[in-house]
């Protein structure tokens, strides 16, 4: 199929400098010719397709034919999750995680108040949610106003909903370097005579992710505090140890001493943050056990107890995990007037989880007392 963009030229004395100066045939009207062929893609089940090339190609043309591109439009008076009502509240929470926006207080702000990459994810999940069944959803300069690694965080997680939904994309992109991420099911570029390409990015498995995980001081907690969903307050006595990624600060966990009944050794994760541009490529389990697998590697017994459903219900059916016997029974507020962190919680059941996997040896140079460590700078240390 071509499509032929034709557009009178009102001559003037810029259009007549150009003929003149530049050697340019003059013409009654510009035309802009754009092929491509899509037929095939209604002869196979996909979900997720790609229209590619360089600005000026035709991307958008041939997205534009393809149906409407609709753009939502979001209430900022009222906190994000409240924008998807249309949804029942657990629905809508399990669309926004699944998407990559797994922040609850982000869920609590307006639109209006969260980043470039948070409102391109609100508004990328509440697209896919609000699509009928066979609908399929247009979405043009894809990724174009987020950082590159951001790009790749949220066509990872995207691509992983889309599949496991039976949702259908289309997406228009002037950048290669998500492809890898998002791993369509077909592509089509323009410039490449707009031929309909299948399957060679599904082919690949997803490129590795390398960390780097360093011992901090407990004032690094305040780049993540805002993003976890308890009170901000942690205890100063935890070993905070910070996640990099090309030298991005990704993650956080902080590990307390918490010796119990029989366990003198016993240590437990207080928090694990994940900064929301970098949700939804399950980083959040993967720092979280890696710091159990080092304290157990030391000898030591690590528990943890969230109310996060998607970490929760991750350690509920993996091999790396013990429930404990408080696990799913209510988390009860506490009667100590002192005690701020249980101030306006709910009653509620929480994930309670022993860590039974692989320890992890060699790192103990990061769980150092602090004086230590200061007088020793420590040097990063790369892990998965």
């Amino acid at each position: 199929m071509k499509i032929e963009l034709k557009s009178k030229i009102k001559k003037d004395k810029y259009t007549q400098y150009v003929y003149d100066t530049l050697d340019v045939q003059e013409s009654e009207e510009s035309i802009v010719e754009v092929e491509f062929s899509l037929g095939e893609a209604k002869n196979f089940d996909w979900n997720i397709g790609v229209i590619y090339g360089g600005s000026g190609s035709g991307k958008s043309t041939i997205l534009k034919r393809m149906g409407e591109i609709k753009e939502p439009i979001f209430d900022n008076e009222k906190p994000l999750i409240s924008n998807f009502d249309w949804l029942e509240p657990k629905e809508a929470s399990f669309l926004l995680t699944s998407i990559g926006l797994s922040s609850i207080p982000t869920w609590l702000r307006p639109f209006r108040t969260l980043s470039n990459g948070e409102q391109y994810r609100a508004k990328v999940a509440y697209l896919i949610g609000k699509a009928k069944d066979n609908e399929v959803v247009l979405i043009d300069e894809f990724t174009s106003v987020v950082d590159r690694d951001v790009a790749k965080a949220m066509s990872f997680s995207m691509q992983k909903y889309l599949r496991r939904n039976n949702k259908r994309v289309v997406v228009a992109s002037c950048h290669h370097d998500i492809m890898e991420w998002l791993t369509p099911d077909w592509t089509c570029s323009p410039q490449k005579g707009g031929a309909l390409e299948r399957g060679h990015w599904l082919r690949q498995s997803r490129p590795n992710i390398e960390l780097q995980v360093s011992r901090v001081e407990s004032d690094t907690w305040d780049l993540f505090k805002k993003h976890h969903y308890l009170t901000e307050n942690v205890n100063k006595s935890c070993k905070f140890l910070l996640f990099t990624w090309n030298e991005k600060p990704v993650g956080i966990c902080a590990v307390i001493n918490q010796p119990r009944k029989g366990c003198t050794n016993g240590f437990a994760l207080s928090r694990t943050v994940v900064l929301p541009d970098f949700q939804g490529l399950g980083l959040g389990v993967k720092i979280s056990e890696f710091c159990s697998a080092i304290f157990k590697g030391i000898g030591g017994k690590v528990y943890t107890k969230t109310i996060h459903p998607a970490l929760g219900e991750y350690r509920e059916n993996s091999d790396n995990w013990r429930p404990t016997s408080m696990n799913g029974k209510v988390r009860h507020k506490s009667s100590k007037k002192s005690d701020t962190s249980a101030k306006n919680r709910l009653e509620r059941p929480s994930y309670c989880h022993e860590y039974i996997g692989k320890p992890i040896i060699g790192y103990s140079e990061l769980l150092k007392p602090i004086k230590e460590m200061r007088e020793n700078k420590n040097k990063q240390i790369k892990l998965f």
